[in-house]
């Protein structure tokens, strides 16, 4: 059996991610982007914004500055010149993934027939599906709202139990969970519902996979992704169920598509895809927000990098540790400190309220690598500065270099 020492591990993990390859040196196209998701296979949706949305950041983490209307452009528009390239659904959370690989999660269109949450309510307004799916077949791609407006029943309007929302709203939700809808575009972070069969290209709409088979490809494309991985690290990418995963990765392994390995450390054994090779040097250096990939599933970090790293942002601002939203610095393939940022519009700076090295690394030799990276990121923001407050370890030398 093959063994693994823990760098090897981790540079096979860096490599996976795309995160070892210099970065282009001209403008980011959709080229670009349709190999790294590839590569990669999801971008993680989340509401936060207070640095920059986080579909976003492991682009710029992996090709550096680039155009975010390209990856505007390819998930939420079409056109016979730039067909759609990513779609929405639920991936690892709500995520963007390949157009082509949403037929792949047609088993859990099926267990979410009545949505993710909110089942009683959907369960209870049969009817109010079928005005929705007709009213978006009637409109075209439509926010919640919109439809809500459009229907212009008590029904349709009477707010739901949780969070504020109207049964509209929950209801449109589960038929985008169950894959009768499908996200069209987005006006700032507002979700335009449309019919799947209208806004997917036919072929990718039409295919069907068997359940087993589905999930035989989601493990091995977590695997192309994570390098080297357990089972539960395999399995969390996609977000399956043991008893999905389990039998899926013995049958690669029987088949000769991955590689069951040792590595130094680890106390489950390790498994890498087939034709994976062990970089020799350290690389890869980027920020990392508390969404990219490569830092999805936290016990796999601590293997990985000896890091612990938890986010805070619904922690108490006074028992947060490093902040309400951190970032984690790769350099030269490890990870030596965190970062807490901020984009100030109205200051025009990108702020680092606080900023860390982890222990055993020195201040002045982060530091300016650290600012290099900062300064990139603020001019790809639009912002004009960086700006460094007065929490931890490393605000003093990085100070000094930005």
């Amino acid at each position: 059996m093959t063994r693994l020492s823990a760098d090897q591990a981790r540079r096979v993990a860096i490599s996976a991610q795309g995160l070892a390859e210099p970065k282009p040196r001209g403008a980011v196209t959709r080229s670009h982007l349709r190999r790294l998701i590839n590569r990669i296979q999801v971008l993680q949706l989340d509401s936060v914004s207070v640095a920059v949305r986080a579909h976003y950041a492991p682009v710029f983490s992996r090709l550096g500055p680039y155009d975010r209307d390209v990856l505007d452009s390819a998930a939420w528009s079409h056109s016979a010149r730039a067909p759609r390239l990513l779609v929405e659904y639920w991936a690892h959370e709500a995520a963007l993934m390949a157009v082509e690989d949403w037929p792949l999660m047609r088993w859990r269109m099926r267990e979410y027939t009545h949505g993710r949450w909110g089942k009683e309510i959907v369960k209870k307004n049969p009817q109010l599906a079928e005005n929705i799916l007709a009213a978006v077949d009637e409109l075209g791609p439509s926010t919640a709202g919109q439809i809500e407006a459009h229907l212009e029943g008590e029904r349709a309007r009477r707010k739901g139990p949780w969070w504020d929302r109207s049964d509209t709203k929950w209801v449109a939700e589960a038929l985008w969970s169950s894959g009768a809808l499908t996200t069209a575009t987005r006006s700032g972070f507002a979700r335009h519902y449309d019919l799947t069969e209208k806004a997917l290209p036919p072929e990718v709409f039409s295919r069907e996979v068997d359940d087993a088979e589905a999930v035989r490809e989601l493990i091995l494309r977590a695997a192309s992704a994570l390098g080297v991985a357990t089972e539960p690290d395999l399995r969390d990418y996609f977000r399956l169920s043991p008893k999905q995963s389990k039998p899926a990765v013995a049958a690669l392994v029987a088949s000769g598509e991955l590689e069951e390995v040792e590595v130094d450390g680890w106390s489950a054994p390790a498994y890498l895809a087939s034709g994976v090779t062990v970089p020799r040097a350290d690389r890869g250096t980027a920020l990392l927000c508390p969404f990219d990939p490569l830092i999805f599933f936290r016990p796999r970090v601590e293997r990985l990098f000896e890091f612990h790293y938890r986010i805070e942002i619904y922690v108490p601002e006074k028992q947060r540790k490093f902040g309400y939203y951190v970032w984690p610095f790769l350099l030269d393939g490890r990870l030596v400190g965190r970062v807490d940022l901020k984009a100030e519009r109205a200051g025009d700076a990108l702020n680092v309220v606080g900023a860390f090295t982890e222990p055993g690394q020195n201040p002045a030799l982060v530091a300016p690598r650290l600012a290099a990276e900062l300064q990139s990121m603020a001019g790809w923001l639009g912002l004009g500065t960086v700006t460094v407050g007065q929490r931890g370890d490393l605000v003093g030398a990085l100070r000094r270099h930005v």
